[in-house]
């Protein structure tokens, strides 16, 4: 049998997940690989702490370093997420020669490039299959079997607690708040679940597709992204009346301005594949001129998904330092230009709170295109004190869609910009 020593940073969610696979699991994945995957060395910050998995006696430290560095320990799993310290300890080991597993997309995003070359540099490998998708196996078709495809585009939807609010408001009219409680009662959000509902995690995760798809790095800095906590009942019900679905996307493009990465709020036309994803399920969706279109769909976070997708990676690489060769293929960026995202054409969803008196559509039309930006569609609701306008706009710059709403909210007859949704179609 050909026996492979792990050592884990962490043993959290996933990492407790993945330490009871290769135990409870261990003579199934011998049958079926031929290797003996031993947890070796367990690196937490409290020891005593409860666990639902049990390891024998001993195999706990709470020096990760000594972890790292002990013979015994073949390669490193890093699962305790955050930048640090877990950057500099991933780091350490790769350059011991140790190959990685890891499922931290915040590291990746955005240290991603200088591990990946320390890896090269060491000739080991650097796997991080869990870090964007959980279960969804969505890193190796990027970086291997697509690698020779021109890829356009990239959409997903990355973070299921988001999906998850975003549908109980779309299925149930359920309110924001509500939505949010319900996502925190089921364990899809944090106590504190600004990461999710402000974009960050769907931007780490975009920058990781983007930088996969285009064959440049994309880091975390170059990743606009806002959130969900705006997006209200009223806005996903007249979307639905529009023939469109609200979703968070994270959205990579190669533009005639440079490769593009973007997390915020669209409405998707009801046809779109991404607008039946629903609850917790994560998405994406890749557009390419040889493949025209393709979808991965599955269960995006939790220990189960995630840890299968990390055992996978512990699978190639512990195959990878057996034969004694590369196995994993290597990620390479080549340089490549970044776009501004103020020059890169979106349009808009807004609404409008207005006077409803003879002139005013003429004074917001006009403040429209003063701006560069065309209107496409006008729909009013109400009269009187309670006149609301909803207008979508046709592509432009994403700068002048921005000048435009500023110039809009200043009008006199304009109360209220009450929303600004980036809508998301073929149509111009």
């Amino acid at each position: 049998m050909n026996t492979i020593g792990i050592g884990l940073l962490g043993a959290g969610t996933v990492g407790g997940t993945l330490i009871h696979r290769l135990v409870t699991e261990h003579a199934a994945i011998a049958a079926k690989t031929g290797l003996d995957l031993q947890v070796r060395r367990v690196a937490v910050r409290d020891p005593a702490k409860p666990r639902s998995f049990e390891i024998p006696e001993g195999m706990f430290t709470t020096d990760p370093m000594s972890m790292i560095e002990d013979p015994d320990v073949d390669l490193v799993v890093e699962v305790m997420g955050g930048q640090e310290p877990a950057g500099d300890l991933v780091l350490r080991a790769l350059e011991t020669g140790k190959p990685v597993v890891t499922a931290n997309k915040e590291l990746i995003a955005a240290r991603g490039d200088e591990l990946i070359a320390a890896a090269e540099k060491s000739g080991v490998a650097l796997l991080f299959e869990a870090a964007v998708g959980g279960g969804i196996p969505i890193i190796r078709p990027l970086s291997e079997t697509l690698a020779g495809e021109r890829i356009t585009r990239v959409m997903g939807i990355v973070n299921g607690t988001t999906n998850y609010i975003l549908t109980r408001m779309a299925e149930e009219g359920t309110a924001y708040a509500d939505a949010l409680g319900q996502a925190q009662d089921l364990g899809y959000a944090e106590p504190d679940p600004t990461a999710d509902v402000e974009g960050a995690d769907a931007a780490a995760k975009a920058a990781i597709l983007a930088s996969l798809a285009f064959g440049t790095w994309v880091g975390l800095d170059h990743v606009p992204h806002s959130g969900i906590s705006q997006v209200t009942a009223t806005d996903i019900r007249y979307a639905r009346d529009l023939g469109y679905t609200i979703k968070l996307l994270g959205i990579a493009e190669d533009t005639p301005q440079g490769v593009s990465a973007r997390v915020h709020p669209v409405l998707l036309p009801h046809d779109h594949p991404l607008s039946s994803i629903r609850g917790a399920t994560n998405a994406i969706f890749i557009e390419g001129p040889a493949i025209d279109t393709l979808l991965f769909a599955g269960p995006g976070a939790g220990g189960d998904p995630t840890a299968t997708a990390v055992l996978g990676d512990v699978i190639d690489a512990a195959r990878e330092i057996l034969a004694g060769a590369q196995v994993a293929p290597r990620i390479r960026f080549a340089p490549s230009s970044l776009a501004d995202f103020g020059a890169i054409p979106t349009k808009w969803y807004v609404r409008l709170e207005v006077e409803d008196r003879p002139g005013v559509l003429a004074q917001i039309a006009a403040a429209f295109g003063e701006a560069s930006v065309s209107i496409k569609s006008v729909w009013q609701e109400g009269t009187d004190d309670e006149a609301t306008l909803l207008i979508v706009t046709h592509r432009a710059p994403e700068a002048d869609q921005e000048n435009a709403l500023r110039t809009v909210g200043n009008l006199d007859c304009v109360n209220a910009v009450a929303a600004a949704i980036r809508v998301e179609s073929e149509e111009a």
